[in-house]
């Protein structure tokens, strides 16, 4: 899961338990609200009628010693004025029914004692409990909304935020690790980011890219270097070796034994060789200007190996159902790539085995099959079988320096060409390359 997706996922994960916690206690929250509202008002029309009564006197609502009572007419609210002969005085808020003619209603009631000339008076004003409890559900319905409205806001600006912060370390993994061609890195470009973080990582991997990098190019100048040096004096022994053929007083002995130190000399020559093939294709020391169809190729590849299938019994068939030209790649090393996996093929077979070669379209994709009726690949083995010099258990039994594969693997690189295996144990094995569709074009 991408750090992105983690950030938001938290953020909005939290947000979640924030709403579920709100909304348990939205009912709680709600009607202190509108207690709160209903005694705010309560004091307001408490401070209404005393104004009133400072302004116009007492008589204004009492005469005669009666009492004044005025109701609302759906009796959702009242106020009231009357003397009061109790000692304590009161100014208190609070919850209690009274019965109105023949209702029973709760109210909420403020209850205030004041003197005028010297005469002690009691003010009440209600507001019946139902009137209020009707605000209740629509100021929660409101209020859930709202903060509805500020989640969907706050993630999408987490997410819009998260995309900005993050976006530094983005560019660092697409353009220093994904978006370069191991171990060819090319020049340092510093990612700019306000992050310290993210200015460290950015110094950290371009430090370790260098050492790679560095490394690689020695193991390459190494192996090109060697490779060279070591094809003077092979060259030199195999001449003398040949000079000593001619002399007329060698013993047969010696001749046995001249002829193992040739066969030798030969096998380290062609390892030689296949080093410094492998090492001129991964520093680009080949060009890309040839064109040739693809039944072209593998015909040639046919006609050079055709002896060999002889050897073992081995039928050969070959499908070329789009006869497709490759443009812009080298065609010796695709001769040769394609050369090491039908020799493969046939190396590992059986006796009267089959190889099949197949030039398909498959998927919008240019596809070639190489399928033999072999030894198979264990499933244990088939992530190593193009690492150099990784002997095999088959191959062990074969005249094999573990070189071949990794030689495909090379030139497939060098063309931008993928290559998948399958491979089932004592039954076959498929190598698959899928051509890209900038080596397509016509001829």
């Amino acid at each position: 899961m991408k750090l992105r997706t983690k950030l938001t996922l938290f953020n909005t994960i939290s947000k979640l338990v924030i709403v579920t916690l709100f909304v348990l206690l939205l009912p709680v929250l709600i009607k202190n609200i509108n207690q709160n509202y209903t005694d705010n008002r309560l004091r307001k029309q408490k401070d209404k009628v005393l104004q009133t009564v400072k302004a116009l006197g007492i008589k204004n609502y009492i005469q005669d010693g009666e009492g004044y009572a005025a109701y609302t007419p759906i009796k959702d609210a009242y106020v009231s004025l009357d003397e009061d002969s109790l000692i304590e005085n009161l100014d208190t808020i609070y919850n209690e029914k009274r019965k109105v003619e023949t209702d029973t209603i709760e109210y909420r009631i403020l209850s205030h004692d004041f003197y005028v000339d010297k005469k002690k008076y009691l003010l009440e004003v209600g507001i019946s409990l139902d009137s209020v409890n009707e605000t209740t559900g629509p100021l929660q319905n409101i209020a859930f909304e709202i903060l509805v409205g500020m989640i969907i806001l706050t993630i999408i600006a987490d997410q819009l935020y998260s995309n900005y912060v993050l976006g530094p370390l983005r560019l660092i993994i697409k353009t220093k690790l994904v978006g370069t061609k191991f171990p060819n890195f090319g020049s340092y470009k510093e990612v700019k980011t306000s992050t310290n973080d993210f200015q460290h990582l950015d110094i950290s991997i371009h430090q370790m890219i260098q050492t790679i990098e560095s490394t690689f190019l020695k193991e390459r100048e190494f192996i090109s270097n060697a490779s060279h040096e070591l094809m003077t004096p092979i060259s030199i022994l195999q001449s003398k070796i040949e000079n000593m053929f001619e002399e007329e007083a060698i013993a047969d002995e010696l001749k046995v034994r001249l002829l193992e130190m040739q066969k030798i000399l030969n096998r380290l020559k062609s390892i030689t060789k296949t080093l410094l093939l492998i090492s001129q294709i991964e520093n680009d020391q080949f060009l890309k200007e040839d064109k040739i169809t693809i039944g072209e190729l593998l015909q040639e590849v046919y006609d050079e190996i055709s002896i060999r299938l002889q050897d073992k019994n081995i039928s050969y068939e070959c499908i070329v159902t789009d006869d497709w030209c490759l443009v812009n790649v080298n065609k010796f090393l695709l001769f040769n790539l394609f050369f090491n996996l039908v020799n493969n093929a046939i190396k590992y077979n059986r006796e009267d085995g089959k190889i099949r070669v197949e030039a398909v379209k498959e998927n919008n994709n240019f596809v070639v099959k190489i399928i033999d009726t072999g030894v198979g690949i264990a499933p244990e083995d088939l992530p190593f079988i193009f690492n150099r010099f990784k002997k095999l258990k088959q191959s062990l039994q074969q005249d094999s320096f573990g070189l071949g594969l990794p030689i495909v693997k090379s030139i497939a690189e060098f063309h931008h060409i993928t290559i998948e295996v399958e491979s089932k144990k004592n039954v076959s094995s498929t190598f698959k390359l899928i051509f890209s569709t900038g080596l397509i074009g016509e001829y």
